[in-house]
């Protein structure tokens, strides 16, 4: 310590020109690194922010592509044209399980979105699979050059033994598609949603959410919501046959689609309307109608068709349903703007046709659906809408259209509905499906 002592005093007596020079160099080259460290920092944060742009607007452009291919080793089943059906399911799980496996182990995995068989078609007694493929581009100018890889990874893999399928390879094609067709075509499967939640609580019901009930339409008389009805392929709808005992003039009639009748996301004109023959009101046989749309509706993630039940299929009574529209939570009431649900039960025939509650009343072609302590029920406006049950696939199918009742939610004066399946021929009569 002692042999550092006269260093600091001869510092300290160095001329005082000396130590100013030496002071006024030290501050310059502070200011001189300060400058420096801005820019550096500018430059950073300008890198920063170019990068979060880059990702925030990466992966916003969607391409679409459709593929199809013959499986040599399955041969081809009519079951194939139910997409509820459990060989539809079956075949849709292998195909997306063999391009997920395709992609995620090459270059494009980041890329790779999510693929869907949308039909399976028939080729000299074998299955022809028609799938589509979703990605997500940054660099949208790169798109001949993306397209090329994806097709020489599909033709690479695709081809020959591919685990449990025989791919003939001769018969791949490979085309792009236009976002509004493809989304339509990825949620082209019937009874199915977006949303998975539903409430347990119309007269004793609870708002919707988006998405949830996608297939449930607005039939608006000038603009004004009369009834409900419920989408069943991109051009028509069924409804109840009472709701145009007033006027059945196609001109007059608009359909409108979506959460809010205030906002609804799309609207359309409907070309002609068709009532069931043996209809006469007031009676209440027979009380069905097919609506159809004068341009067809494109399905998106919250507009989706319900699954018509087969001619013979039965819904065991006392199992749960769910009843939407937008009619009144009571008699006389007012219509709501957002779409209403409520969880009813199935009442057997039987039962309700009881002395005390329709005493006789409901024929084969009806079917109850309620509470005998009351509560819960359809009401004014809901009339034509849908009453649908899930499977235990959690596929959707409807049950029946909203018909009548002894006013609202009343004790043993449950909702009466057409029952779907009883005129599945008849539908199929009039629009093919």
């Amino acid at each position: 310590m002692a042999k550092e002592q006269p260093r600091q005093r001869t510092q300290a007596w160095l001329p005082l020109r000396r130590r100013r020079t030496d002071s006024s160099t030290k501050v310059k080259l502070t200011r001189c690194g300060k400058i420096v460290l801005g820019i550096i920092i500018i430059v950073i944060a300008v890198v920063i922010l170019g990068l979060i742009v880059h990702f925030a607007t990466c992966g916003k452009t969607f391409f679409y592509y459709h593929i199809s291919f013959k499986v040599n080793n399955i041969d081809y089943d009519r079951k194939f044209e139910k997409p509820y059906s459990q060989e539809y399911i079956d075949i849709n799980k292998k195909i997306v399980s063999l391009i997920n496996e395709t992609f995620h182990g090459s270059k494009l995995r980041r890329q790779y979105v999510k693929s869907h068989v949308v039909q399976v078609s028939r080729a000299k007694g074998k299955v022809v699979i028609h799938s589509l493929l979703k990605f997500k581009v940054c660099c949208k100018n790169k798109a001949a050059k993306f397209r090329d890889r994806i097709e020489t990874i599909l033709y690479q893999k695709l081809n020959g033994e591919t685990g449990c399928l025989h791919i003939d390879s001769s018969s791949l094609r490979f085309s792009e598609m236009e976002m509004p067709t493809a989304e339509n075509l990825l949620h082209t499967c019937c009874g199915q949603r977006t949303i998975t939640y539903s409430g347990n609580r119309i007269a004793g019901g609870s708002d919707a959410e988006e998405g949830e009930w996608p297939w449930q339409a607005s039939l608006q008389q000038n603009s004004v919501h009369r009834c409900g009805a419920t989408l069943i392929s991109n051009n028509w709808l069924v409804t109840a046959a009472h709701c145009f005992i007033r006027s059945n003039d196609p001109k007059k009639w608009n359909v409108s689609f979506g959460l809010l009748l205030s906002d609804p996301q799309k609207k359309r004109n409907i070309k002609n309307i068709t009532i069931h023959e043996d209809y006469h009101y007031p009676a209440h046989e027979n009380d069905i109608a097919l609506v159809n749309l004068a341009s067809p509706v494109l399905y998106t993630s919250n507009i989706r068709r319900v699954c018509l039940p087969e001619a013979n299929y039965i819904f065991p009574p006392n199992s749960s349903v769910v009843v939407t529209g937008w009619g009144t939570s009571k008699t006389d009431g007012s219509i709501p703007n957002i779409l209403q649900k409520a969880t009813v039960k199935i009442i057997d025939n039987q039962t309700c046709n009881k002395e005390e509650i329709y005493n006789g009343m409901i024929t084969p072609g009806m079917l109850c659906a309620g509470f005998l302590r009351g509560k819960v029920d359809a009401c004014q406006g809901d009339s034509g809408g849908p009453l649908v049950k899930t499977d235990h696939k959690g596929i959707w199918f409807l049950v029946g259209i909203v018909s009548w009742g002894d006013q609202c939610a009343l004790p043993n004066k449950p909702g009466v509905y057409t029952r779907v399946a009883y005129y599945r021929d008849w539908i199929m009569a009039k629009t093919g499906l």
